[in-house]
């Protein structure tokens, strides 16, 4: 639970109505824990259970949660799939294999689109979730109007239920609210002025030339030239540069004199062929 903060404001407030997960008898309570904190991580808190009584309350349901207790405990139970989607007005089934039935299949990422338009435009979206063994049988994938599978490994497309909810929550997050990553780069210092970055060719030339490290006169120009680019590619904010001040001035201070015992800890390199 490192990335949990119940400091922060919950997305789902910000977000249309997310999509209604429903999971068709799933065996496993810790499954059923596991579906809560993916719906968690993306905003999703609409859970509704099929013929499958005692699971959201059971311990390992809370276990696997890591935390998502309000999802299990707000969760709904219903003895069949019609009366659990009876309120949703696009209903999509998930299913790894091809099932002869003649309905639009999307990939995660283009159903989440669908769903995204069609909750902000006030409709009701569910997602079907079928058995861990079998998934879903033929006729609750007739009841959808299209279906959802994934790009996987055909010789081996077997999904975890937490992870089928886990990929379209995370495509349907990413369609609700633009894709942009939780957090970005702390802001930089101000970027460095030309005097700025002068004044440390300056110091560092400097100290490179007390240690010999421009042992080829010939070739002095041309290396402190690329020394200058090589800085200028970084694009040095104006803490940059204080921090490579500090950095060459530490070196300078921790050698040996100059006269007669040479200078150690700036090194001076082989000279390029």
């Amino acid at each position: 639970m490192a990335g949990t903060d119940r400091t922060k404001a919950d997305a789902a407030a910000l977000l249309p109505t997310g999509p209604a997960v429903v999971l068709v008898e799933p065996q496993l309570a810790e499954n059923v824990g596991a579906v809560a904190r993916a719906m968690a991580n993306f905003a999703l808190d609409d859970l509704r259970v099929v013929r499958a009584p005692g699971k959201t309350q059971a311990e390992g349901a809370r276990t696997f949660s890591a935390g998502a207790h309000h999802i299990l405990e707000a969760a709904r139970h219903f003895d069949s799939l019609e009366a659990a989607v009876a309120d949703v007005t696009l209903l999509f089934a998930t299913t790894a294999r091809e099932r002869g039935q003649a309905k639009p299949v999307d990939a995660p990422e283009a159903a989440a689109r669908l769903m995204a338009q069609h909750a902000a435009g006030g409709g009701r979206v569910g997602l079907l979730f079928g058995r861990e063994r079998t998934g879903l049988e033929n006729d609750e994938i007739a009841l959808a109007s299209r279906v959802v599978t994934f790009p996987v490994n055909p010789a081996y497309a077997s999904l975890n239920l937490a992870q089928a909810v886990l990929l379209v929550g995370y495509e349907w997050f990413k369609a609700a609210t633009g894709g942009a990553p939780a957090f970005e780069m702390p802001t930089r210092s101000p970027r460095g002025t030309q005097a700025e970055i002068v004044a440390l060719f300056a110091h560092l030339e400097g100290e490179l030339d007390e240690t010999g490290f421009f042992r080829s006169p010939e070739k002095r120009a041309s290396m402190i030239r690329n020394i200058r680019n090589m800085i200028h590619r970084m694009d040095p904010s104006r803490q940059d540069l204080q921090t490579l001040h500090g950095m060459v001035a530490a070196l300078a201070e921790g050698r040996p004199g100059p006269e007669g015992r040479g200078r150690t800890l700036l090194k001076p390199l082989k000279d390029p062929d």
